[in-house]
C-alpha cells in the first residue's frame, strides 16, 4: 500500500474466537489487535454468510496473481471444506471486470466487503473504538 506493509486481518477459530489485526502504518500508527469471543449466534450468521455467498464453489485458478498494488487473500475452513485463495489486491468492483473470471472475483469482493463491514462493526461496538480500514 501506499504507506508500506499495511494490512487487515482476522481470524475466527472454531471456538468461536475473534482475532482482529488492523496496520495501516498510516502517520506511523502502530498495529490494532483485539480479541474477542463470538456468540453462536453470530458464528451461524458468518457461516450463512459464506454459504450464500457460494465461494467454496469458486476455482480460483484464473484470477490474477498477486502484483505490486498487494494481494488479497482468504482461507475458509467450514463444515470439512476448505479453500485457500490468495489473488492480486482488490481496491474495487471496477477491477474485476479486465480479468478471466470477473463474476467469480465479483463474489470474492462481495463477501469481502460483507466480512468487513461486519467484523468492523464488531469490533467497533465491542470496544467502542474507530478501525481504520
Amino acid at each position: 500500500g501506499r504507506y508500506g506493509h499495511e494490512f487487515f486481518r482476522f481470524e475466527i477459530d472454531k471456538y468461536g474466537t475473534l482475532k482482529y489485526a488492523n496496520n495501516s502504518n498510516y502517520r506511523r500508527d502502530s498495529i490494532i489487535q483485539k480479541t474477542l469471543q463470538l456468540s453462536p449466534t453470530l458464528i451461524n450468521e458468518i457461516q450463512r454468510i459464506i454459504e450464500d455467498s457460494e465461494i467454496m464453489h469458486e476455482d480460483s485458478s484464473k484470477w490474477p496473481h498477486q502484483d505490486e498494488n498487494g494481494r488479497l487473500q482468504l482461507e475458509i475452513e467450514m463444515n470439512g471444506q476448505s479453500i485457500n485463495i490468495e489473488t492480486a489486491k482488490i481496491s474495487s468492483l471496477a477491477d474485476t471486470l479486465s480479468t478471466e473470471d470477473p463474476e467469480g472475483l465479483r463474489v470474492l469482493y462481495y463477501l469481502i466487503q460483507d466480512f468487513k463491514c461486519l467484523i468492523l462493526s464488531i469490533i467497533s461496538l465491542h470496544f467502542k473504538i474507530k478501525p481504520i480500514a
